[in-house]
């Protein structure tokens, strides 16, 4: 505060000078407290502004400041990003549909020929599986059981055909039916019944080889005719006894007289079509499945090769996406045939593989195949008469039992054959058997009821007992399968990468249109006349060079070594 002394003018009154120095000093004093705390208003009085408002006026301005920073952040993050999302999505997205319609039509191919190399690869894994029955190729190298050889191919069933009987043998008598049990159904009497007419006429043929003179063998049934109707009815009933007996005693032992495993094997073996026709009629959906799921498997993994063509620069792509394909349509079709074995729930779905969806109509397809055409009463009774491991088993059973009931006719008659008659006749009647017991087959088939116990079995199988039934015959090459296929495919898309890169060329119609009239041209002129004709032509040129040869030879004997020997 500035005073001064108040001064009187003249008239007794405070001076002008002085108060105008006051009023600046105090206009001064107030301007400058109100302008360091307020500059906006400006108070009349000389007390301080309250130290709260000083307080949010500065959060204020510290606020404004951080909201400056980050709005200054934020848009460098919004360039950065931005930049990213340039150089990382829309320019490649820019780049590929700038190739795409530079080349249109090759992209477009891409998806199409995929889907024709799943079709094609998954086909020809198929036919892989069953041909050819017979090696093909050059036998250079080629381990047994194997399907590839160095140079040349077999069919996977035809060549493991022993395995794979041996393994279906295996599941049908430890899992379907019980050979003991299934003979157990036939009835001795009713056996016995139907062979006792066949009795007569195979001694009758035994007598013809064994007697020395044909007269003897009329004895015989001279002999029969002659005697007594009692006694004619006890042999007669002698011969039911004994076909009664032999057939409760082969019941008994039909393990060691029959074997199942060779019964099968060997008609596999000596028919290598017969495995898989049995396979293709069990699997004749899951092999369509197979065959026509490449198409469409093809198409889906062909969208995603033309995509990463379009994204990645590369010719290679379209090779090695090929090969993806073609392994991937065969490994996919066969995972989705026997995967899952159970069923399994994902969501409101319930996945299981095709084949094991099937059970019910497989094991029908299956029963009948194996009861019609495998165990027939005519194959058993061959494989019972022919099979080195039980036909001495049989003989033996069989030649006890004619040696008992002939030495009980016999012996009432007064006659002792000797033992080496015994079994001269015993191996004659088994040479003649097997054309006697036709008249066996339609009752065994009838009353074994094979396909229904092989049904009602296989359809009380759990999943996976059921998957083995035809799992094995893709399980033993599956590898070989899905690399061929990748073979197949990695080719088609080659030849997809020679057509993109200019090296190859697909020809226009009018190019294919003059080949192909060049070619009928050549074929046209190729008449069997005018090919009779040239053949008759260079035949003639041969043998008149040989003729002269042979006259040049006559002409000069002496060769020019021997010449040089000759006294001048």
């Amino acid at each position: 505060m500035f005073h001064c002394r108040p001064k009187t003018n003249s008239r007794g009154g405070i001076s002008r000078t002085c108060i105008t120095f006051v009023l600046i000093s105090w206009s001064f004093t107030a301007n400058s407290i109100t302008s360091a705390f307020n500059p906006v208003h400006v108070h009349t009085n000389n007390h301080r502004p309250p130290p709260p408002k000083l307080l949010n006026n500065s959060g204020l301005v510290l606020r404004r400041l951080d909201s400056v920073r980050l709005t200054t952040a934020i848009n460098d993050d919004e360039g950065i990003h931005k930049s990213n999302v340039d150089k990382y999505l829309r320019e490649p997205i820019s780049n590929a549909a700038s190739r795409f319609k530079a080349k249109p039509r090759t992209y477009l191919l891409i998806p199409c020929v995929a889907a024709m190399v799943g079709w094609l690869t998954n086909w020809l894994a198929v036919q892989m599986i069953f041909y050819p029955v017979k090696y093909r190729g050059l036998p250079i190298y080629r381990r047994n059981e194997v399907p590839l050889g160095l140079l040349g191919w077999q069919g996977i069933v035809p060549c493991k055909t022993r395995k794979m009987s041996e393994t279906m043998v295996n599941m049908v008598t430890t899992q379907l039916l019980s050979v003991q049990e299934v003979f157990l159904r036939l009835d001795p009497s009713k056996i016995a019944e139907l062979l006792a007419p066949e009795v007569s006429d195979i001694g009758q043929s035994v007598l013809d080889e064994v007697l020395p003179f044909k007269w003897l063998t009329k004895l015989p049934s001279a002999f029969f005719s002659g005697l007594p109707t009692k006694t004619k009815d006890l042999i007669t009933f002698m011969n039911y006894r004994f076909l009664k007996q032999f057939t409760v005693a082969m019941q008994g032992n039909i393990d060691s007289l029959f074997n199942v495993r060779n019964c099968v094997v060997d008609q596999m073996m000596k028919d290598r079509h017969m495995l898989g026709d049995l396979f293709r009629k069990c699997g004749q959906k899951e092999l369509d499945f197979l065959t026509n799921s490449g198409l469409w498997f093809g198409f889906m993994l062909g969208l995603i090769q033309m995509t990463v063509a379009l994204f990645y620069d590369s010719p290679w792509t379209m090779s090695i996406g090929g090969g993806i394909v073609g392994y991937a349509t065969n490994w996919l079709a066969l995972k989705w045939i026997f995967e899952p074995v159970n069923p399994t729930k994902v969501g409101p779905f319930i996945l299981q593989g095709q084949f094991l969806k099937r059970q019910k109509e497989v094991s029908a397809a299956f029963s009948d195949f194996f009861a019609n055409k495998i165990l027939t009463s005519e194959k058993m009774w061959h494989s019972i008469l022919t099979d080195p491991e039980t036909t001495p088993a049989f003989e033996k059973l069989f030649g006890d039992h004619l040696r008992k009931f002939t030495t009980s006719v016999t012996s009432g008659l007064g006659i002792r054959p000797e033992p080496e008659v015994f079994t001269l006749a015993v191996a004659r009647a088994m040479k003649k058997l097997p054309e006697h017991v036709g008249v066996l087959h339609s009752y065994v088939d009838k009353k074994l009821k094979l396909q229904e116990t092989l049904r009602i079995s296989m359809e009380n199988m759990s999943s996976a007992q059921f998957e083995r039934v035809l799992h094995p015959i893709f399980e033993e090459d599956e590898l070989t399968l899905v690399l061929a296929g990748a073979a197949l495919g990695f080719g088609a898309g080659l030849i997809q990468q020679g057509l993109e890169t200019g090296k190859l060329t697909i020809p226009s119609r009018k190019e294919i249109w003059q080949q192909s009239c060049k070619i009928r041209s050549r074929v046209a002129s190729l008449s069997p006349t005018k090919m009779v004709l040239n053949g008759v032509k260079v035949a003639s040129v041969i043998i008149g060079n040989g003729v002269n040869r042979l006259v040049s030879q006559n002409k000069n004997p002496i060769n020019s070594e021997d010449s040089e020997d000759l006294p001048t």
